[in-house]
Parts: structure tokens; sequence; C-alpha cells
């Protein structure tokens, strides 16, 4: 069994980006973000395979920083959540949030293109 995670785009920080950068620009950012989601949560999961706890932290704070600038919300929580896991030193909640986290990640990876989830 696999969960599937509701998964949500806040339209208005997305808006807010085209209306500030234009279409064009926001485009970029949005591209240049996604980029970088994809390689930090790729990060991630090394970290976690070389018990590189320090850089693992660092990784979920910069997917904290770009998925709230292109409004994922639910991908910064988890973020969040991972980082709290890796302070609170809890490898049971950390293994159980960074699957939850790939599994938000890669949802909000292809949310973000869906034409019903895009400002007019």
């Amino acid at each position: 069994m696999r969960p599937m995670e509701q998964i949500s785009v806040d339209q208005d920080r997305l808006g807010a980006l085209y209306t500030q950068l234009g279409e064009a620009g926001a485009e970029d950012v949005v591209c240049r973000a996604l980029e970088d989601l994809a390689r930090r949560l790729t990060q991630c999961e090394q970290h976690f395979r070389d018990a590189a706890w320090a850089d693992l932290q660092k990784s979920a704070r910069s997917l904290i920083a770009i998925s709230d600038q292109i409004g994922m919300a639910d991908l910064a929580k988890v973020a969040r959540d991972v980082g709290q896991c890796v302070t609170n030193n809890d490898a049971t909640a950390l293994a159980a949030t960074l699957s939850r986290l790939f599994r938000i990640g890669e949802r909000s990876l292809t949310a973000i293109w869906d034409i019903d989830e895009m400002p007019e």
C-alpha cells in the first residue's frame, strides 16, 4: 500500500510571482525552483543514506525556502518536520518523515504544472 498525499499549490503566492515578474520571469523562477527542489530532494536521500545529519538538515532548510517561494506549503511543512526529526535525533520518525517528504515532493513537482493549478 502506498499512501497518497494531498497536494496543494498556493495560487495566491504563484499569482503574485506572475504579477511581480511577468509571465516569462515567473516561469523562469518556477523552473529554476523546481530544478532546485528536485536536486535538494535527491541530496536529502543521499545525506540520509550517509548519515550526514547536518547536511540533511541544511538541505531540508533549503527545501523550505524554495517551497515557500513558489507556494508549496505542504512540501515546506514536511521539510520542517524532517529538520525537527534530525534535531530530536529520532531515527524512526526521520525515516517515516523522509518517506513522506519524497512522496509529497514527487507530487508537488508535477502538481505545479497542472493547468488547473496555474494562475490565470
